[in-house]
């Protein structure tokens, strides 16, 4: 993937396997448990971020982040890199800190809350230059959880499977009301596998209205389509 990572940043992947399979026993963080794959889908799949975007001195909302995906490998591969992991279960986010104290990440903060709230708070909301999301929810719906954290001139980056083309079309009318425009749409297979993944680029042209996101539960049950 072109990613150099150097000698002690393996050792904190191989110390977040450790943590995930531990604390997985006690709470259901991942349904991936043999290492390999855990290294592929996880940890590759995530890494795919800093493959193909400038993350060095940026700041990226991880949206839906579950156990750390995909905002924690970029940071590891990157330490300039401001990552926000936000998650609205609060034994994922205890989980989350553990991580960040054992790994010794700095420049990454967890919080417990949802999209809809926290996309209207003023120190989160147009203030990153990426927001990302993986496997969270269809394309429409996490628009309205993304872009409002995204700056303008930023991008929102969701992270499918193979195939999102339906998706996108079902998107044009959340794009519209929510600043967003289609930019990019890359397909790869992820490295020692044939797992076929697609990333979606989303540039932030303009404010969302201050009407989004709407309130909670109200993106999944009501998409903007």
């Amino acid at each position: 993937m072109g990613i150099t990572l150097g000698e002690e940043k393996p050792e904190k992947f191989n110390a977040y396997t450790r943590l995930l399979l531990e604390w997985n026993e006690k709470i259901n963080l991942t349904a991936v448990t043999d290492e390999k794959e855990i290294i592929i889908k996880h940890y590759l799949d995530s890494l795919s971020l800093a493959a193909f975007f400038d993350l060095k001195g940026k700041s990226l909302a991880d949206v839906g982040t579950g156990a750390g995906f995909p905002g924690i490998p970029p940071q590891i591969s990157e330490e300039s890199l401001d990552v926000l992991l936000l998650d609205s279960l609060g034994k994922r986010v205890s989980f989350l800190e553990e991580v960040i104290k054992r790994l010794g990440l700095d420049g990454i903060q967890a919080v417990h809350g949802r999209a809809e709230d926290y996309g209207i708070k003023p120190d989160y909301r147009e203030k990153y230059d990426y927001a990302a999301a993986r496997a969270v929810a269809e394309l429409a719906v996490l628009c309205e959880y993304c872009l409002p954290f995204v700056k303008p001139g930023g991008l929102f980056i969701a992270m499918k499977g193979p195939s999102a083309e339906a998706e996108i079309r079902e998107a044009g009318k959340a794009l519209s009301i929510l600043g967003g425009e289609l930019e990019d749409v890359k397909k790869l297979v992820l490295p020692f596998s044939d797992y076929e993944r697609t990333i979606i680029s989303i540039r932030k042209c303009r404010h969302t209205p201050s009407g989004y996101p709407r309130k909670s539960g109200r993106p999944t049950k009501s998409p903007l389509k």
